[in-house]
């Protein structure tokens, strides 16, 4: 197992590394366009920063005030349930912080399988946000487990 540092940071103190992880995924590698990318949510929702052993920040993610979990940007050879288990872990720990009652994704629709059999259950109509087709999916808090399966890839 890998040793990893992580820090529960907002947006005002540290927009610059989130910025830059995010863009690194999402704007280089994904080909979103930065103006999709970067929302007003940021501001106001609780940020994850896990930096590896070397002090390099290698993924980040974000919780709303709703409880919806987003904005999951890992660094490719980063990339495994072990990352994403300790993300998602230190995100569900502040909807429960936060006593919120169900959490949120909005996931592709390959992902949905997965995130059903997390106890996640979709929320209308699929849409389409930057020319991906995305399906809404929630559960309540209670009954998230993220290591009810194995990620595959």
């Amino acid at each position: 197992m890998n040793a990893f540092t992580i820090e529960t940071v907002n947006w005002r103190h540290s927009k610059r590394r989130l910025k830059r992880l995010r863009d690194r995924v999402f704007v280089c590698e994904w080909r979103i366009p930065r103006q999709s990318e970067f929302d007003e949510q940021d501001p106001l929702s609780e940020h994850v920063l896990i930096i590896d052993s070397d002090g390099s920040d290698i993924a980040t993610g974000r919780i709303t005030p709703e409880g919806e979990i987003g904005r999951i940007a890992v660094i490719s050879h980063h990339r495994g349930e072990e990352i994403y288990n300790v993300l998602y872990t230190a995100l569900l720990q502040i909807a429960k912080e936060k006593d919120l009652d169900d959490v949120y994704v909005q996931c592709e629709l390959d992902g949905v399988n997965h995130f059903e059999s997390q106890g996640f259950h979709p929320i209308g109509s699929v849409f389409m946000d930057c020319g991906i087709p995305r399906q809404k999916m929630s559960c309540p808090v209670s009954d998230f487990s993220w290591s009810r399966v194995e990620l595959t890839h």
